[in-house]
């Protein structure tokens, strides 16, 4: 099965698209001889990736610096994508930011990890989906989520917190577009494993990290079988080890253990024989 979407003449548009896993799904849409919009704010990088995703196949490529928090730019950038292709049928909000956090950090950084993270992939669906609808084609909206925001480990509130939003923000998109009269607009929530990316700060890929390329081809698979949640393994993390953290993390809630139990002193041996069962 292929999502209907995912064929030659489809315009696809993706944000963080200059690098990692951006441009690796830019890179695979191009190859299907799509017509693609990378957008992100390094503009030496979007160089770089025109050439990568002309190389690649691209029916035709148009580049954008813009900055996803600023609704404005984004309202801009769906003007000029129109203008030039007709609209969007693919839009992958995946541009992202990091960086460590307490619940104590300064507002302005709180506010640069939302405005990119969850604010960014908001202003791309309200911006885009309505005429993604009103065009009445086949078509997809994909979120890069993170299992950050699922299991909320300690260490980065302000990014656990940008992710769990995003994911319910998806969540309810799915249900919105299936039950929106004249919609052919799937939704997906991307859920990355440990990937060597420019956001984990290491020069050469651990051992245990994916390359973009392989998340990237993941995703693309996920999406032809038609998943909304495409948890993503990695070299280190399988995905029943996955499902085990994610039921942990629920279950705080339904045994009412303390909040991050899985990092509790008095939970850790609890928390060892559970993931044990399925060693």
């Amino acid at each position: 099965m292929t999502h209907p979407a995912f064929q030659s003449g489809s315009v696809a548009v993706v944000t963080g698209g200059a690098s990692g896993i951006g441009l690796a799904a830019a890179a695979i849409f191009a190859g299907m001889g799509m017509k693609v919009v990378a957008v992100d704010r390094d503009t030496d990088k979007l160089a770089a990736a025109e050439e990568t995703l002309r190389a690649a196949g691209a029916a035709d490529v148009m580049t954008a610096a813009t900055d996803v928090s600023d609704r404005v730019q984004v309202e801009a950038l769906e003007k000029e994508v129109t203008t030039r292709f007709g609209g969007a049928d693919i839009l992958m909000n995946n541009a992202g930011v990091g960086g460590r956090t307490s619940c104590l950090t300064a507002l302005n950084v709180w506010e640069k990890i939302l405005g990119v993270n969850l604010w960014g992939a908001i202003h791309g669906t309200q911006v885009f989906a309505p005429g993604m609808i009103e065009r009445g084609r086949p078509g997809a909206v994909i979120n890069t989520g993170s299992k950050q925001g699922i299991t909320t480990p300690p260490g980065n509130p302000a990014y656990n917190m940008s992710k769990a939003g995003l994911k319910v923000f998806t969540e309810a998109l799915a249900h919105e577009l299936r039950n929106t009269e004249g919609s052919h607009i799937t939704a997906h929530l991307l859920v990355p494993g440990f990937v060597h990316t420019a956001m984990i700060g290491a020069t050469e890929k651990p051992a245990a990290a994916w390359t973009a390329e392989q998340t990237a081809d993941f995703f693309i698979e996920s999406v032809n079988r038609g998943d909304f949640y495409i948890l993503c393994p990695d070299n280190d993390v399988p995905r029943r080890l996955d499902e085990n953290r994610i039921a942990w993390a629920a279950g705080d809630i339904i045994e009412n253990r303390p909040p991050l139990s899985r990092w509790h002193p008095d939970y850790a041996d609890s928390f060892a024989a559970y993931i044990a069962r399925d060693s």
